[in-house]
């Protein structure tokens, strides 16, 4: 779920094979008696001097290979310097490690050495700025210049109040203008009920919304699945605001809240919840992203909203909780094949898919899916479990019935029901994410389901989270994942859960309130 400019290491390749190449031919002739060559020296000058000109930008070709970078973070939002920061700052640390003894030919022009290296240098530690921030240590070294202007607390800041970080605002005091698109581009409201146009933010999403670090996996979010997570009950179209380019009317931008109300310890508050912010690969430098949410505040605000919460894989002016994912393989052959996950140490494939083989249907006498007629008692049920934690939705009758009513391809939604009594006990629900697998001859995609909202009062949590592994498995998901919230700690380890390898932090915009842990957060958002 990121970063502002994540380079692969494929680019790092292709950017410098000469330098690779220069430091290969070092390692293998170090044992051997150095060979006066003209032609050699000559030839780590010319490595030299192209080094220089890249680090000026003589030699950046590689804009298509830059991935996708955290929209969230303006320092990041304002430059694109491609790949050549990347491999000069791999080059830096491996000419600095080499000195000159070992260079063919002798030794090179010192002056000229040590001011390429301290370039560099230089280079490396602005590189740093440049990349997202994956813990607090890290983020407390950055400036956030755009972070810095919005009613957000500091990254050093130590909260106990839980309120408002600014008053609401007077409706005269809420400018009543778009804010101003760079040269060449137009707002859109997005009508997401217009089959082209819902296709057209699928396909922006798709090609350039959150990827791995590694480029292997983008998450696939369906059509219908878009319109279940951005129509619920009291949405607003001026509330899907999209970025067209003006010449070819482009889609190359998007932003979008929906209203809900939620529990922040012992207070009530009316907010937005943010998501699906995005811009075009290419347009990364054009600084989209932050008049963007500029102009989303203003939309919000129109409307008597001054409050949003949202997530995010990196660290941003100030987490209030930072929560883990973990992983449960449900198809290990294909996770395995498509380097979704790795064979353990001392295992076979074999030995891998009978230690995550499931029962062939669910234990729990009364584990059913949930039907219409069940949900007032299903919706009692889990208003009474949330409230018991900090971070909490609350759901009235019409937004229980968006979210939790049983969709093929989008909502689970199951409940245990005692046979003697009819008493709604237990319920677990989760909501299906597809990733695209790129670069792949065979598997072309990864069937995720992810954990909703689940709530065990009669049944222990291993049982009914291992009839939810089992339900799921029946629906041919791949594999299951969980955030390390709520009650979920009960179970990951018992149930053969993995944990993965990124963070994702819970923010609140324009309210302040002491920080979390992850079991005090009941908040999904998807």
């Amino acid at each position: 779920e990121d970063g502002k400019i994540l380079i692969d290491d494929d680019c790092n390749k292709n950017n410098e094979p000469e330098m690779n190449n220069h430091v290969d031919e070092v390692k293998n002739k170090k044992s051997k008696k150095k060979k006066k060559n003209k032609n050699q020296q000559n030839q780590v000058n010319n490595e030299l001097n192209s080094t220089v000109e890249s680090l000026v930008g003589v030699s950046d070709k590689n804009d298509d290979n830059v991935k996708k970078e955290s929209v969230l973070d303006d320092e990041n939002d304002s430059s694109n310097p491609g790949n050549s920061t990347a491999s000069i700052e791999n080059g830096a640390s491996e000419i600095g490690a080499g000195g000159t003894a070992g260079i063919p030919g002798g030794v090179v022009d010192l002056e000229m050495f040590k001011n390429v290296r301290g370039v560099l240098e230089q280079l490396k530690m602005n590189s740093r700025g440049l990349k997202p921030a994956k813990t607090s240590e890290e983020a407390l070294q950055k400036s956030f210049k755009f972070w810095s202007t919005q009613p957000v607390p500091r990254m050093d800041e130590k909260i106990l109040a839980n309120e408002p970080m600014e008053q609401d605002k007077a409706m005269n005091e809420i400018r009543q203008e778009p804010y101003t698109l760079p040269d060449g581009f137009q707002w859109d409201t997005m009508n997401l009920d217009d089959p082209l146009q819902l296709k057209e933010l699928y396909t922006l999403l798709n090609e350039n919304y959150v990827e791995d670090d590694d480029a292997m996996f983008r998450f696939d979010y369906q059509p219908t699945f878009l319109k279940w997570a951005l129509q619920p009950p009291g949405w607003r179209q001026e509330w899907h605001c999209g970025v067209r380019v003006c010449k070819s009317g482009r889609l190359v931008g998007f932003m979008s809240a929906i209203p809900g109300k939620l529990k922040i310890f012992n207070k009530e508050q009316t907010m937005v919840e943010i998501n699906f912010l995005c811009v075009h690969k290419k347009l990364r430098s054009k600084r989209l992203a932050p008049v963007l949410i500029r102009e989303m505040t203003r939309r919000v605000n129109l409307t008597g909203i001054f409050q949003a919460v949202y997530t995010a894989g990196v660290v941003l002016p100030k987490p209030m909780s930072s929560c883990s994912y973990w992983h449960r393989s449900l198809n290990p052959k294909k996770l395995i094949e498509m380097k979704f996950s790795h064979l353990s140490r001392n295992m076979t494939m074999q030995r891998t898919i009978k230690l995550y083989k499931l029962p062939d249907q669910p234990k729990t006498p009364g584990f059913r899916k949930m039907l219409e007629s069940d949900m007032p008692k299903v919706r009692k049920l889990l208003s009474g479990y949330l409230h018991q934690f900090n971070l909490a939705p609350m759901f009235d009758d019409e937004e229980f019935k968006h979210w939790f009513m049983p969709q093929d391809g989008i909502i689970d939604c199951f409940i245990v029901e005692n046979p003697q009594t009819n008493e709604m006990t237990d319920m677990v629900s989760y909501y299906t994410l597809p990733s695209t697998v790129m670069h792949h001859a065979v598997h072309k995609f990864v069937k995720a389901a992810y954990s909703f909202y689940n709530v065990s009062t009669k049944t222990p949590w291993l049982d009914l989270m291992n009839d939810a592994l089992i339900s799921a498995k029946n629906l041919n998901f791949d594999v299951f994942n969980a955030l390390d919230l709520m009650e979920n700690k009960k179970f990951l380890v018992p149930l053969k859960f993995g944990i993965g390898d990124g963070n994702l932090q819970y923010y609140l915009y324009n309210w302040r309130c002491p920080n979390m842990q992850p079991d005090d957060v009941g908040l999904i958002l998807l």
